[in-house]
């Protein structure tokens, strides 16, 4: 009892230090929005290092995907040499395909925090009764349901917003499985993607308009550092798979004229 106590207590600990962030942000813009922007793009900016070691993990199970597939297909009836093959595959190249969940996990409790506290900032930070994105978004506590009720006018700002996140969780995924080989994973994924867009649909219909905007900004930075640095990582790559191809040389076959001896002079 004592363990939980102590555990709740480092989370509220953790959750009073991001209210106190961006009180801090809002300080220095003097507006919440602007804020929350600011704060997120600071925050994924940290989180780069995890974000590389992801992408990097993504690239590398795609290239692995047209030999996996063949030990796949080459011991389909024996399980046991196909693990084999498989580890054997994966230890050759250095690789272990558990290392991109780990940023994930390390990513979600600070996820999860942040949305807590923007879900409900007017508790964590009581004195304050006006939080805005200037002219754009009049609430950022009020919900795109809610929205809804005053009218189409004042609903359209949360209707972007609601795009834009959906657009931040669906893209990445499909984007991601674009260049992949293996067409029944890359279609797997794309259904897995939309099946996750659906419910991010639902979810932004009743989650505030702080919520949304910070996933969105997130999403959009997360996308666009994905993707250059996916493309930059597969050059590289490649670039190094050409530099490690062993030239042999050619190998030519001479025949050699036996030579004639030489007359001798008589004297």
């Amino acid at each position: 009892m004592a363990e939980i106590d102590q555990i709740q207590g480092i989370w509220e600990a953790i959750l009073w230090a991001i209210a106190w962030v961006v009180e801090k942000f809002y300080f220095l813009v003097h507006d919440w929005g602007l804020a929350i922007i600011v704060f997120t793009i600071i925050f994924r900016v940290i989180m780069l290092p995890l974000m590389s070691s992801s992408t990097r993990s993504s690239v590398m199970m795609q290239r692995m995907q047209p030999k996996l597939k063949e030990i796949q297909d080459k011991f389909r009836d024996d399980p046991v040499r196909m693990q084999q093959e498989t580890q054997q595959m994966y230890a050759d190249a250095k690789f272990n395909p558990l290392s991109g969940c780990v940023p994930m996990l390390i990513q979600m409790p600070i996820f999860i925090a942040l949305f807590q506290v923007l879900r409900n900032i007017q508790d964590w930070l009581p004195k304050y009764d006006n939080f805005s994105f200037y002219n754009i978004i009049p609430n950022l506590l009020m919900n795109p349901s809610e929205a809804w009720e005053l009218g189409v006018g004042p609903f359209i700002p949360y209707a972007v917003l609601i795009v834009i996140f959906v657009g931040a969780t669906f893209l990445p995924m499909l984007l991601q499985q674009k260049n992949n080989p293996d067409s029944q994973q890359r279609n797997q994924m794309i259904m897995m993607s939309i099946i996750m867009g659906v419910m991010m649909l639902f979810v932004s219909w009743s989650s505030p308009a702080g919520v949304l905007l910070f996933w969105g900004v997130s999403g959009i930075i997360a996308t666009i550092f994905q993707q250059t640095y996916m493309s930059y990582l597969k050059k590289k790559l490649d670039a190094e798979e050409e530099a490690t191809i062993d030239i042999k040389p050619v190998h030519v076959e001479v025949e050699r004229k036996e030579r004639k001896k030489r007359p001798t002079k008589k004297k």
